[in-house]
């Protein structure tokens, strides 16, 4: 995400740094390369020329100029001004006075629509309200199959019918249903084209007088830049907006949508999306974002999905195998799964601040599956005492779990400098177990 925006920035940040006092003249140069940046992050034209324009506004006065870090203190202007570009602060979905609150899903065929219909859900239940799903995708039978599946995998229920052909009467049936089971929120995936056309702004516009809903949200493709801010643009235009949810920010290295639509539609980001899984959908925080688009990392993003991978009892009770010394590899397996279950390793080493930093810095998470494996591969008494796994041993681990010697070496060895490691924690004063275990 942002990583070769990230790599530019950083670049023109480190002359500006290393050149302790500034010259307005210094400031005109970064700022031209800072323009180019953006441009080719696929940045709209008009949002690049506002933004620098704003940077240069204050980066040129007295007190940036004079101050002790100047260099510094420029990078803050920009820090402030990416914030206020992707809209200050997180901007969530209200909830209806009255339930159900209907929220409506627009966008085109491709986006990622259903899946994030989906992903919501989840996280609405997650927060203990009953979603309801809303198959209305009429257009694509699909679609309808994938929502099906999509529900059961989250134990939300899922309203469609293969007899109805109008979309409108399916959503207007969809909330009287909602209402009779009790359930809270109600979620609408409407039907894509793969291009804007009359019939799809006809259909979604009557599906809006029908139902009313709360929220308006349109998905769009992060990947497609520029095509994906002129669509919300036509949708915002001729449907009416209350926010976006941008997909497959994980594949996007530019940036570009991100950094455009708020400007070009006056509406918030309300979420990500940041994988393929279907817990893979964030909050959108601007000054997080903007911390990693400067090459700051996001520490509290990595703290919360620490917090909702580890759970309380759980880290005590690591705490206390820690203590008393008797850390297996049972224990190892267990954490190596946990971070896993926080999300593509990629994306977490890059929330931690200054390792986007570290060239070729192969994450490969096939490497955790092996390790997996290879403990899985040891017998229980070999898992609480690695003194007893001899070449034999080792010959057979490697053959049980599809690796090779010097696999279940390495492994072997990595434990036991954990367990070294461990140790020295243990025998600080104070030690309290950290939120997230550094392996």
């Amino acid at each position: 995400m942002f990583e070769s925006l990230t790599e530019k920035l950083e670049s023109i940040f480190k002359k500006l740094k290393g050149k302790g006092l500034l010259k307005e003249e210094d400031v005109e140069v970064a700022l031209k390369e800072i323009r180019l940046a953006l441009l080719e992050a696929d940045v709209n034209f008009k949002v690049v020329k506002d933004f620098v324009q704003k940077i240069k506004e204050k980066a040129i006065g007295k007190e940036v100029l004079e101050s002790l870090t100047p260099g510094q203190q420029v990078i803050k202007v920009v820090n402030e001004e990416l914030c206020r570009l992707l809209g200050k602060t997180n901007s969530r979905i209200p909830l209806s006075p009255n339930p159900p609150t209907i929220i409506m899903m627009v966008g085109l065929h491709g986006s990622g629509k259903t899946t994030t219909s989906a992903k919501l859900a989840r996280l609405f239940k997650k927060e203990g309200r009953r979603p309801m799903l809303v198959a209305a995708d009429l257009q694509r039978p699909a679609a309808i199959d994938q929502l099906i599946t999509l529900g059961s995998q989250i134990d939300v229920p899922v309203y469609f019918s293969k007899d109805i052909k109008d979309p409108v009467t399916l959503c207007y049936d969809s909330v009287k249903k909602a209402k009779v089971d009790a359930r809270d929120i109600v979620i609408l995936d409407t039907a894509g084209r793969l291009h804007i056309d009359e019939s799809l702004m006809t259909e979604l516009k009557k599906i809006k007088e029908s139902v009313s809903p709360k929220e308006s949200i349109f998905v769009a493709d992060a990947m497609t830049g520029q095509d994906a801010v002129n669509i919300a643009r036509n949708f915002s235009e001729q449907i009416g907006i209350d926010g976006i949810i941008l997909t497959k920010m994980d594949g996007d290295a530019r940036g570009g949508a991100a950094l455009s639509i708020i400007s070009v539609t006056g509406k918030p980001i309300k979420f990500i999306g940041t994988g393929e899984k279907i817990e893979m959908l964030e909050p959108f925080y601007p000054d997080r974002i903007a911390s990693r688009i400067l090459g700051m990392g996001d520490v509290l993003s990595l703290i919360e999905q620490a917090q909702k991978t580890f759970d309380h009892k759980e880290a005590e009770k690591l705490q206390k195998t820690i203590m008393d010394e008797s850390f297996t590899f049972d224990d190892l397996r267990e954490q190596l799964q946990k971070m896993r279950n926080m999300g593509p390793l990629e994306n977490l080493i890059n929330m931690i601040p200054g390792m986007n930093k570290i060239k070729n810095l192969d994450i490969d998470e096939r490497e955790l599956v092996k390790v997996e494996a290879i403990i899985s591969s040891m017998t229980k008494k070999e898992k609480r005492d690695h003194n007893i796994i001899n070449g034999n041993r080792r010959r057979r681990i490697a053959l049980g779990s599809g690796t090779t010697v010097p696999d279940v070496n390495r492994v072997i060895k990595q434990y036991i400098e954990i367990k070294k490691m461990l140790k020295m924690f243990k025998g600080k004063k104070g030690f309290k177990l950290p939120k997230v275990l550094p392996f």
